[in-house]
C-alpha cells in the first residue's frame, strides 16, 4: 500500500513541526482518526437503532455523560421509550441507595 505524495508531504511537515518520527505521526494520526470514526459510527448505529445507548457509549469510548453531546452535534436524538426509562430509574434508585 503506498501513500499519497499529498498526505506524505503533510505527514513530513508534521514530523518537523513536532520533532518526532515518521511512525509516531502516523501512530498519532490513525489513534486520532480510528477514535473519531468510533463515534461517528456509534451515533450512526444508534440513531438507526441498532445499538443501544450502552452499546454505543462502549464502542465510541466515552462516557455516558459525554455521548449525549455527541447526538446533539449530530442533530440525534435521545431514543428512550417507558421501559428504558423505567430500567434506568431503578438503576439510579439503586446506586443512589448505595451512596
Amino acid at each position: 500500500m503506498k501513500l499519497s505524495k499529498k498526505y506524505l508531504n503533510e505527514i513530513e511537515k508534521i514530523k518537523r513541526l513536532e520533532n518526532i518520527k515518521f511512525l509516531q505521526v502516523v501512530n498519532k494520526l490513525l489513534a486520532k482518526s480510528i477514535g473519531k470514526w468510533k463515534k461517528y459510527y456509534a451515533v450512526e448505529k444508534y440513531k438507526n437503532g441498532e445499538f443501544s445507548f450502552g452499546q454505543a457509549v462502549k464502542f465510541a469510548h466515552v462516557s455516558v455523560w459525554d455521548f449525549p453531546q455527541l447526538l446533539f452535534d449530530k442533530k440525534v436524538y435521545l431514543n428512550f421509550d417507558v421501559e428504558e426509562l423505567k430500567s434506568d430509574l431503578q438503576t439510579i434508585k439503586w446506586k443512589k441507595s448505595i451512596i
